[in-house]
């Protein structure tokens, strides 16, 4: 089974480059896109992450990420799609960003990562981005399906693999295309993570951990091993595919 993966820019952040760059780029101005990545080529329209719920919409924002800023009926309704036809979502983790919308897919199984759901309802101080009015009314209404397992295959092609490099419970999402596998990170990194510049890579790293990590060693070995992971690797924050409509 082949998939093709629609992203979808809906929401975004503007702040301190370091949040996204670990020990680097402090006091760097920086936009990132908040995707959700519709997937289609199954039974079943799916998405991975369902983003913001009522996105910034500016000028300058869409400038710098490259590509319009859509609500979620907004960027379905390009595809002729509404989120009551989505039959699956998969979560790389529960914050808020990445699950505002989920009580709109109201016929979709929606799958977490079962220390996800131990941190949304009892998050730490630290993390305030865990914000479990997003997912009470799906968790309610049975539509969650909860992973336990370091793989898992949600539908032939689509698996999910526990990465927790940003939260315990992050997932990279690695889905079968025509061109081959593609993983969308289950951490909140962008390119220049994956690929760092000749400067760091002069200190002798090969990645940048993830400005906000559940452990900076931790990280950097998982995203070793998520770079060679799949054919293509999908940073989960990196603006090039505001502007790309496919993938597969």
């Amino acid at each position: 089974m082949n998939y093709t993966i629609h992203p979808m820019v809906v929401g975004s952040k503007v702040f301190d480059k370091g949040m996204m760059t670990y020990q680097q780029n402090y006091g760097t101005p920086y936009t990132i896109p908040i995707y959700s990545w519709l997937i289609k080529g199954g039974d079943r329209p799916m998405l991975i992450d369902t983003g913001e719920m009522h996105p910034i919409k500016s000028a300058d924002r869409e400038k710098a990420l490259g590509g319009p800023i859509v609500t979620l009926e907004e960027g379905l309704a390009r595809h002729g799609l509404t989120p009551e036809d989505i039959g699956v979502v998969i979560h790389t983790h529960l914050h808020n960003d990445h699950c505002e919308n989920d009580s709109k897919c109201v016929n979709a199984e929606i799958w977490v990562h079962e220390k996800e759901l131990e941190h949304i309802h009892n998050p730490h101080p630290l993390d305030f981005r865990y914000l479990e009015d997003y997912i009470e009314e799906v968790e309610e209404n049975g539509q969650l399906r909860v992973i336990s397992e370091a793989e898992k295959e949600i539908v032939p092609g689509i698996r999910a693999v526990h990465t927790p490099a940003h939260t315990e419970g992050g997932m990279t999402i690695v889905v079968q295309t025509a061109q081959g596998s593609v993983a969308i990170t289950g951490f909140c990194v962008i390119e220049e993570n994956l690929n760092p510049p000749a400067a760091v890579k002069a200190m002798e790293m090969d990645v940048i951990p993830p400005g906000t990590c559940t452990s900076p060693e931790r990280a950097y070995d998982i995203m070793l091993r998520v770079k060679e992971m799949a054919d293509i690797i999908i940073p989960l924050h990196e603006p090039h595919y505001a502007s790309v409509e496919r993938i597969g």
